[in-house]
């Protein structure tokens, strides 16, 4: 199974895997670049905060591995008019420096930080990805802080990772930090581009513009976050959730024919990997592949706006 949070990716940066090439070509402006004017924008701990909107149900969004507030903007759009919205980037992303120390659990903390000190009332958190597996970590660790979790094709294990025992976790991350080869920002869009292409989107020609964005992170950082979400085992403690949890996953047939799984495969094996839930909704997208947002937007804010509307 091609696996999500660019984990396939970020294991090739850190064996130093050729990447093929690709000259860059004057284009239009970028169609992702971030174009909303947020209410405000400040600092809550490792994190970057933007705010759109009100409302009565706050929504938190985190974007996953490399991605920016720019991932969100559809979604922004939508529901800022009925909800405050806030949008995070975590360091290391989009031009943000990067942290010392155990970055996902800095980026987890500053979450937590970020309800209470803006007295959030339980709002709801919504992440893409590593984005995802953050917002279940939090509504695991602070359950009555969260009304509930939205999480696009961001798992409470990494796929395909499911049966390595906790004892291996953390030496397997720990190797996959000490083989990092380093990468130069020209490699590192090059090899973005082509994850795009082959994971992240159903449109080639959106990945260029796509990776020009996501290459605007540091690879190193990228590195260190997909090595620190493998040592994640967070099935443990699912059950600890109080609130309703939406899991998306995206399907594409063409892919999945590859790898000779059906769309009622992968929902009962993301559902396997969410055992513990004591709420658990699954919706299957289709077609799409790993960034939902950009594949289909509207399919998503209809899923979203169902889940809002059912609290």
């Amino acid at each position: 199974m091609k696996v999500a949070l660019s984990f396939a990716l970020a294991i090739a940066l850190a064996i130093g895997a050729p990447a093929a090439s690709c000259a860059d070509n004057p284009r239009a402006p970028n169609r992702f670049a971030s174009t909303l004017v947020p209410s405000e924008r400040f600092e809550v701990g490792v994190l970057q905060v933007e705010r759109h909107g009100q409302g009565a149900r706050p929504l938190v969004l985190v974007p996953g591995l490399a991605s920016g507030a720019w991932v969100w903007q559809d979604i922004v759009r939508e529901f800022s008019s009925d909800h405050a919205v806030y949008v995070v980037t975590l360091p290391g992303f989009d031009g943000r420096p990067a942290v010392e120390g155990d970055a996902l659990a800095a980026a987890a903390n500053a979450l937590q930080e970020l309800i209470v000190s803006r007295k959030l009332d339980q709002p709801v958190l919504i992440g893409h990805s590593l984005g995802g597996t953050l917002a279940l970590e939090v509504a695991e660790q602070q359950p009555d802080l969260v009304k509930g979790v939205v999480t696009i094709d961001g798992l409470p294990v990494v796929p395909g990772s499911e049966g390595v025992p906790p004892s291996r976790r953390a030496i397997d991350a720990s190797e996959m930090k000490a083989n990092a080869a380093p990468v130069s920002a020209e490699v590192f869009k090059e090899q973005q581009e082509q994850y795009l292409r082959e994971v992240g989107l159903l449109d080639m020609g959106k990945a260029a513009d796509l990776a020009a964005l996501t290459a605007r992170s540091d690879p190193a950082a990228v590195l260190r976050y997909t090595a620190e979400a493998f040592a994640l085992d967070l099935r443990p403690g699912l059950a600890n959730i109080k609130g309703p949890v939406l899991l998306v996953a995206p399907y594409f047939g063409p892919d999945a024919s590859q790898e000779g799984q059906s769309l009622e495969g992968k929902v009962e094996y993301y559902r396997e990997l969410m055992k513990g839930a004591q709420n658990l909704d699954l919706v299957a997208i289709s077609p799409s592949r790993h960034f939902v947002m950009i594949d289909q937007p509207q399919q998503l804010v209809e899923a979203i706006r169902r889940y809002l509307e059912s609290l």
